[in-house]
């Protein structure tokens, strides 16, 4: 693949890519978004460095590729006039929720597959990573997928799983965190594999941050099926690991991905903050046709969930048109 716009540089063998040639605080000319975009598919996520950019230019170049959500279904303190950006702070994650540790999801997971449109892709803006530790992985979910065995393929290719926040987890009943996600629950049922909406991939669409268990099958079956599940797609082959620096952007397709926060800087008194955008997503549809599923919750979208626009009304907050 040729680019006359932007230069690519990959990064590992199965997935990543460095991009440099762009300056994102600028207008993009559009061929520069179209090989961005191409880059995205191939490499599953791509990296820019020392952008320095703020709220409204992430906001803008998010939009360059689809529809910007809103922050997250359980962000009821959005940045004021910026309410499509998900502050990633360990410092403001563990006042609101009274627990310590560096993201919304510390294991391996896919971002919001709890709702029934999970995003298309999500951006990642650093703006105070400490010098040292706070590296995040990605994992390529197409190539997880095609390592498995043909007859394990074949069996996934069948099945279908529910996603829900708070899966296979138990979180104090009475935390914040809890209490947030029981005010607005959102579960919904995705095939184990997903095709790929823009190039034809089977990706193996689970992951141990929001798939709670399969079904038509035995508890003791799914625990197993997924344990297997969980064990590939965290296969260090088929995984990069990205060495933040302030200004540096990773944006990844996660429609074929699964990332994983820092797990090294739980015990040390350090900032670490990062500002996330998300695009809002297609329903998921396996390879025998089956679109996801709701259980509970709505669509993610560039507005307000519900819920939140109700509790916002009666405090009197001004909230998205």
């Amino acid at each position: 693949m040729s680019y006359k716009h932007i230069e690519v540089k990959q990064v590992a063998g199965f997935i990543g890519a460095e991009i440099t040639g762009v300056d994102l605080s600028r207008p993009l000319h559009d061929d520069a978004v179209k090989e961005i975009r191409q880059a995205l598919l191939k490499w599953k996520v791509v990296f820019f460095r020392s952008q320095n950019i703020d709220h409204a230019a992430q906001i803008a170049f998010t939009a360059r590729f689809g529809e910007v959500t809103y922050a997250h279904p359980h962000e009821d303190e959005p940045i004021e006039g910026f309410e499509q950006i998900l502050p990633v702070d360990r410092s403001r994650y563990e006042r609101r929720n009274g627990l310590r540790r560096s993201s919304y999801e510390s294991r391996w997971h896919t971002d919001v597959t709890a709702v029934v449109n999970p995003p298309a892709a999500s951006i990642l803006r650093a703006v105070n990573v400490p010098s040292f530790g706070g590296d995040t992985q990605w994992t390529n979910l197409v190539a997880a997928y095609e390592g498995l065995s043909a007859p394990l393929r074949t069996l996934a290719d069948t099945l279908k799983a529910e996603h829900r926040f708070n899966a296979r987890l138990r979180i104090p009943s009475n935390s914040k965190l809890a209490q947030r996600i029981a005010a607005n629950p959102q579960v919904s049922i995705h095939p184990v594999v997903r095709v790929h909406p823009e190039t034809g991939e089977r990706a193996l669409f689970v992951n141990p941050g929001f798939t709670s268990h399969i079904l038509d099958v035995s508890p003791q079956e799914s625990d197993l099926l997924l344990e297997l599940f969980f064990n590939q797609i965290s296969k260090p082959a088929y995984t990069t690991r990205f060495r933040w620096n302030n200004g540096d952007i990773a944006f990844w397709d996660n429609r074929a991905t699964a990332h994983l926060a820092p797990q090294d800087l739980d015990h040390i008194e350090v900032e670490r903050v990062l500002y996330r955008t998300t695009i809002t997503g297609d329903i998921p549809v396996g390879p025998d046709g089956f679109r996801s599923q709701v259980v509970e919750g709505e669509p993610l979208t560039n507005e307000l969930p519900t819920v939140l626009k109700k509790n916002a009304k009666k405090v009197g907050v001004k909230v998205l048109s």
